[in-house]
């Protein structure tokens, strides 16, 4: 595969949009090490602003929104060289977003990548494991988020299981303590929730089980906490004080009667809900003790962050993966990759195609485009891009994965740009130039041939399109010739003009 190794920045920052609070970190780059510069955390509430038919609304969005026009104005006075955003579980379930999307970028001043449960169950592994004491015991990490909870078993730094389980506490507290009461009944009826979402995946966790576990993130912190103060004796949370815990809060009848005083008024409203998915999982999968980790997502975006820059890149891994997966044929995949980005070299400014990720996306899209092979040869391309949206690809982002299908998806016969629409700016706009790149690159190695192709110049002012082969080249080679015809009448169609020669 085709790579390049670039020196990571000074400074590098993540934002992590949570479905109940925002965070970002920043951090300078020493010696191979991260030293955390600042940290921000604000409470947003977003999933408190999802309707029943999954829209946010315009508190909500205005809350988020100034949220991250505070966070961007800190990221510019620290000069943050290289920065990842990711949202979670409430813009994964928000309908028509583009909008909130669009507005957020320019307020934080970057993309913000909207990334799958496992992928943030991924991230909090890579956050808690790069902060922890290294050891040889596998890990049970535990995060409690505003809309969403991931359970991960990992080893080292590696995950070995990976779940998130749709029941978070701002979505529990809605569901079970909307007006702030609490009961026995009520506390009861949130565990059930969670053990609703618990059982499919316990037996899973129990075999593989566990030497260690921690908790991180709000939720758990904050119960720890409040178990420290209560029980100062014991360091750690035990499945014993969570249940005394408990029933204290059940016991006050109300959330603005917890008389806890490290929950305030912000975090009270969840508090039980998140007490009840804790002691719920504790339970069930009898933890009896449990320390508080010192990272979280966030620092596992900065680690991945800082990855993309050496030869860590999960993306790469996850590409490399799949090639094995689908038995793909890594000799063809070289020569289209390398074909794909000379041309790409060729013609980047004019196409104003020279963001790292086109590049990037270009290269992993020519290396996969045959995966659907797997399943069968008829409309292939298809099963492609229904294989690279819909996979399990750590390390990529929706919209990235999302690319990439449309990429190879659109890679031969007729072309249509109609999946271009769904891309969030600039690759709306953009994608339709890498895919002419991935047809032509395909088309000139469709023969499969070990001989090496002839140099290629490809020359474009707009969608008009130029492709110099040598002459006698073409001559020696009459089906190419009839590709590039036929590849003539595809792009005419599709809005573009080629010519070769």
């Amino acid at each position: 595969m085709v790579s390049k190794r670039r020196a990571v920045p000074d400074v590098l920052a993540a934002v992590d949009l949570g479905s109940n609070s925002f965070h970002m970190v920043v951090a300078r780059h020493s010696h191979g090490q991260l030293v955390i510069l600042d940290r921000l955390r604000e409470m947003v509430r977003l999933a408190a602003g999802l309707s029943d038919s999954d829209r946010l609304d315009d508190e909500a969005s205005a809350r988020a929104l100034r949220c991250l026009e505070r966070f961007g104005q800190r990221l510019r006075a620290m000069h943050a060289d290289s920065v990842r955003v990711v949202g979670t579980n409430a813009l994964r379930r928000a309908r028509r977003k583009r909008w909130f999307l669009e507005r957020a970028r320019a307020a934080l001043g970057h993309p913000i990548e909207i990334i799958s449960g496992l992928e943030e169950a991924r991230l909090i592994y890579s956050g808690v494991a790069h902060t922890s004491p290294m050891s040889a015991d596998k890990r049970l990490v535990i995060d409690i988020g505003g809309g969403s909870t991931e359970i991960v078993i990992g080893e080292g730094f590696n995950p070995l299981l990976l779940e998130s389980l749709s029941v978070g506490c701002v979505g529990l507290a809605a569901s079970c303590f909307e007006d702030g009461k609490i009961s026995e009944k009520r506390f009861e009826r949130a565990r059930t929730a969670v053990r609703l979402e618990l059982e499919p995946v316990l037996e899973s966790y129990r075999k593989l089980g566990w030497q260690q576990a921690c908790g991180s993130s709000g939720s758990v912190r904050v119960i720890g906490d409040v178990l420290r103060s209560e029980f100062p004796d014991e360091p750690m949370i035990t499945l014993g004080n969570l249940r005394k815990l408990a029933d204290r809060v059940i016991a006050a009848g109300h959330v603005q009667e917890l008389g806890l005083a490290d929950v305030d008024a912000e975090r009270a409203p969840v508090f039980p809900s998140g007490l009840a998915i804790l002691l719920e999982i504790a339970e069930s999968l009898q933890i009896d003790r449990l320390r508080i980790a010192e990272g979280a997502m966030r620092e596992g975006l900065l680690y991945d962050l800082m990855g993309r820059f050496t030869d860590e890149d999960a993306r790469t891994r996850s590409v490399h993966a799949m090639e094995k997966r689908y038995h793909v044929d890594e000799t063809q995949a070289d020569r289209v990759e390398r074909t794909a980005l000379a041309l790409l070299q060729q013609v980047a400014e004019a196409w104003k195609l020279e963001d790292d990720l086109a590049e990037m996306a270009l290269g992993w899209a020519a290396r996969l485009h045959e995966t659907g092979l797997d399943i069968a040869h008829s409309k292939y391309q298809r099963h492609s891009a229904y294989l690279l949206e819909h996979a399990d690809m750590p390390g990529f982002p929706r919209e990235e994965q999302l690319l990439l299908s449309v990429l190879v998806g659109a890679h031969r016969r007729q072309l249509s740009f109609e999946s271009v629409e769904d891309l969030l700016p600039p690759w709306d706009r953009q994608a339709e130039f890498l895919i002419v790149i991935l047809r032509l690159a395909v088309l000139l190695h469709r023969g499969r041939s070990p001989q090496p192709l002839p140099e290629a110049k490809l020359r474009v002012k707009g969608r008009m399109v130029t492709l110099e082969l040598p002459v006698r080249w073409m001559k020696e080679h009459p089906l190419t010739l009839e590709d590039l015809e036929q590849e003539r009448e595809y792009l005419k169609d599709a809005g573009f003009r080629l010519s070769f020669g």
